[in-house]
Formats: C-alpha cells, structure tokens, sequence
C-alpha cells in the first residue's frame, strides 16, 4: 500500500506571476526552499525548459510532484507530453480542467472526452507515467442521467484523479467523504482554505484560516502521494507569504515535513 509522501508541496499556480522566466523561477524556487518546501508542482510556468526547471528544483531540494497541462496538449501532443514528464523527472502527469465544450449535462458528450484521456492514460502509462484529472466546482453538476459529472468521470476513467479539496467544498460536497472513496486514486492534493465574508461571499485563504475541517481532511489523505498547498488568488497579500502560512500551519499541526 502506497503511503503519503510527507513532503508538502506548492502548487506553483500560486506564485504563477513570478514563474514566467528562468530568473523569476530560481529566485522563487529559492523562496520556497527556504521557507523549508520540499516539493513543488509545476503549473502556470512560463516557457522554461523542462531540464531547466529540473535542475533548479534539485538545487533547491525540491522533488516535482506533477504538473498541470492542458486537454490540447494531451491530446494532440501526447508523445511530447511523455517527453517533457521524462525531462522534467516527474511521473504524474495532470490534467488542469475539461475544456468548456465538455461542460454540458450531455452524458455521451462527456463520455467521449473521458474516452480521449483514457486513451492518454494508456500511452503514458506505458511509459510509466501516471495521468491525473484536476476536478473544480464544475464537475459536481448533475448530468441528464442524474449522476454527477464527477461521478461519471471517476467510474469511466481509467486516470487517477488530483482532487481540490476547495473545490469539493465549494460544491457542497464533504472533501474528506470523498478522498475516503477515490482512496489511492486521488494521487495528488491540493490543499487550500475557504473563508466566509460578511456578504456571504467565500473566499480563498491560507490552509488553517479558513473554515475548512483540514483535522479530518488529513487524516482522510493517507493514500495519497502528494499533498500541494494551493491559493488561487492571495486577496492583495503575498503570494510567497500566504504558502508560507499555510506550510507553518500545516507542518506545525500535522506530521508533514
């Protein structure tokens, strides 16, 4: 049985303003490094090379967990995708999002997208490469057939998953029910905290100043890989910060490293 790698990661979409060229991504791999980061995961980067990437990462300790690319890439470039895992020393390859036309309740629609990846999937895991669906909010609408998109995704598919726990919850959905059901085929996490504003409005915050329940999100994350803190937008504050907050709270309270 696969046990988690205690090595939290960034989820480098956080500080994608500051990753768009080779200085801005050493000076920030620096960063994270020194904050005591000991993985990251490589997406909303600018054109970098992935050699380039790698051997900043290793200088820095930092193992590279998986990456996001996109439904085009996978699936009009699937052997330069392959190529590019291998350069980047990195076997999960994950997939940011479905592209809108997949966003219907048309369950044939659907299908025919889950068809494509699992033909991704197969290609890359004959190379040893693992294929993974990032999920947002999105997937939990209900298709024609009454199940939900995200449902019918995992049933069809042969990819594991890497599950936002923001974006389950955003869904009404309990994260921690769900990583109890995907088991080790949500391989990679992504971490990161919801807040309430006076107006109702929710918002994204540092892991542990939120009001998500991360006691029973961790504990319900032992069979996966990777854990990635994430924040889409940090609301003005500091990127670099706002992971920083989160990784303190994270390793303070849990047995991450």
């Amino acid at each position: 049985e696969k046990i988690m790698d205690k090595r939290i990661g960034a989820q480098l979409y956080t500080v994608r303003n500051f990753v768009q060229d080779e200085a801005g991504f050493q000076s920030t791999m620096k960063k994270l490094s020194d904050i005591g980061f000991k993985a990251v995961q490589i997406s909303g980067v600018g054109n970098i090379r992935p050699e380039v990437m790698r051997e900043i990462c290793e200088k820095n300790n930092l193992a590279i967990s998986c990456t996001h690319k996109s439904f085009e890439d996978y699936r009009d470039n699937c052997d330069k995708m392959i190529e590019f895992h291998k350069a980047l020393g990195c076997d999960i390859a994950g997939l940011g999002c479905f592209p809108d036309e997949y966003k219907v309740d048309d369950v044939e629609v659907l299908d025919r997208g889950i068809e494509v990846l699992n033909n991704v999937c197969d290609k890359m895991r004959s190379e040893g490469i693992d294929f993974a669906y990032h999920n947002h909010a999105f997937e939990f609408s209900r298709l024609s057939n009454g199940q939900s998109m995200f449902e019918r995704i995992i049933e069809k598919g042969k990819f594991n998953v890497i599950f936002d726990t923001y974006w389950a919850t955003a869904a009404g959905f309990d994260a921690a029910d769900w990583l109890e059901k995907l088991g080790e085929r949500a391989c990679v996490l992504h971490y990161k905290d919801m807040k309430t504003r006076f107006d109702n409005s929710s918002y994204y915050a540092p892991v542990g100043e939120g009001n998500m329940n991360f006691d029973k999100i961790v504990k319900a994350s032992e069979k996966s890989r990777w854990a990635m803190i994430e924040q889409d937008s940090c609301d003005g504050e500091d990127p670099i910060v706002c992971l920083e907050r989160s990784y303190r709270y994270l390793t303070s309270k849990y047995d991450f490293i």
